[in-house]
């Protein structure tokens, strides 16, 4: 009986040693779906909630596969409803669990070789983010300022950094705000807000010293420190951690479904348990809220507002119902110019950047960053989806590197030219 009581244990512990970190993810799968037009679009999206869908790539017709994971459970009903539309899929991922544990034993790999890695070369958490803001504030007292913009739903500090050579006092400047992690599991957005820091404050190149002392900037790279802490536990979580439902296990709202611009009218779920729930009211959440009143406190110098996702090569701006803001021209205008500038840096094996309205490329929407921004007078309010190289929410740290280059030259890119249209404005306001 003892001997039995022991063996028992024992493959009770090795169970528990043995059993993978992604295990809520076992026998979900990832396919890659063509989308022949904006019937597919629809379709795809109206199955998300129908079959409980997690979108991690949003296809354009004819151009972009999109990419979908669903659970075993709904599997071959997904299937059978893109059979009988005619929609064509291959398998991307076969299971999600065993290609997130591999891709944890590379990163383990990977930084066992890379000691003295920098904090935007990999994925840094929450503590390390804030260190590396804390340290160039103390670094660079007269040029970046470092401030509190309050605390998360979860108690954890909400920071971002001011930098500029005039202390922010300079009205003839525009401002340049860009967010990042407002969808948690976008891991390899955040080191692009911090090598952005790092090439305009600690690596200046004589080619920017232009976006330096002629662009004032606000950087806030961990818009939801709650819900990105969380990933490193659930790793495809997205959302924020607040509890408006009262259930435990439908925590979180989607943060860019809960601006206040047509909130909660159009791509978007009521299930609080959903990924695309937007919450009980506009900016419920502390996190939107941070951003919001960054916004209005800045409004008549921010030019530009960039919020930086992850993944699929796009630059969109508003709106998300489809209609266009009046500037439309000078929006795409802008947007194509960042993406041409990362394109000419980018890997051969990557695609182009898409550049347009977010609801004609991809699909409706409301209550998002980019339309609030452009609906209270933001000039050039866009989202930049990065790319993954094909490697979905997995991105290698050896590309992250490639990432934060080609992406600084897009924004430095953007910034050169959103300038020019701020000069116009601010010109004309001042003679009249």
């Amino acid at each position: 009986m003892e001997t039995r009581y022991l063996l028992v244990l024992c493959a009770a512990v090795l169970g528990l040693v043995t059993a993978g970190k992604h295990d809520i993810y076992s026998r979900h799968s990832v396919y890659n779906v063509q989308v022949r037009n904006k019937a597919d679009q629809h379709l795809l999206h109206e199955l998300e909630q129908q079959l409980e869908l997690d979108i991690w790539q949003n296809g354009v017709a004819g151009v972009r596969e999109a990419q979908i994971m669903v659970g075993p459970e709904r599997q071959r009903e997904f299937l059978q409803a893109l059979e009988l539309h005619g929609i064509q899929y291959s398998l991307h991922l076969n299971d999600v669990a065993e290609a997130f544990e591999l891709h944890d034993r590379q990163m383990d790999t990977w930084r066992a070789t890379r000691r003295n890695r920098k904090v935007f070369q990999d994925y840094p958490r929450y503590e390390e983010v804030n260190e590396y803001l804390e340290d160039v504030a103390r670094r660079y007292p007269n040029l970046v300022t470092l401030v509190e913009a309050g605390k998360s739903y979860e108690g954890r500090d909400i920071k971002y950094l001011k930098i500029s050579t005039t202390n922010f006092e300079d009205k003839s400047k525009p401002i340049y705000f860009m967010t990042t992690m407002i969808h948690a599991r976008e891991w390899v957005t955040t080191p692009t807000t911090l090598y952005s820091i790092h090439r305009l404050v600690e690596n200046l190149r004589t080619e920017d010293t232009d976006v330096l002392n002629d662009v004032d900037w606000i950087i806030l790279p961990l818009l939801n420190p709650d819900g990105y802490e969380y990933s490193h536990t659930v790793r495809l979580w997205r959302k924020t951690r607040s509890n408006h439902a009262n259930n435990p296990a439908c925590l979180g709202v989607d943060g860019n479904r809960n601006f206040g611009k047509n909130w909660a009218t159009i791509g978007v779920s009521p299930n609080p348990c959903s990924d695309i729930y937007p919450g009980p009211e506009a900016f419920s959440e502390q996190e939107t809220r941070n951003v919001r009143d960054i916004m209005q406190e800045y409004l008549d110098r921010i030019q530009l507002f960039m919020d930086i996702h992850s993944f699929g090569k796009y630059v969109t701006f508003g709106y998300g119902d489809e209609s266009l803001p009046d500037n439309a021209a000078q929006l795409h205008l802008v947007g194509s110019a960042m993406g041409a500038a990362i394109d000419a840096r980018k890997q051969p094996q990557a695609g182009f950047y898409l550049v347009g309205n977010s609801a004609t490329l991809m699909y409706n929407t409301s209550g998002c960053a980019q339309d609030f921004g452009q609906d209270i007078g933001i000039p050039f309010s866009y989202t930049l989806e990065l790319p993954s190289y094909g490697y979905d929410f997995r991105v290698p740290p050896t590309y992250v590197d490639i990432i934060n280059e080609e992406t600084w030259h897009g924004i430095a890119a953007s910034a050169r030219l959103a300038r020019s249209f701020y000069r116009v404005r601010y010109n004309a306001a001042t003679r009249s």
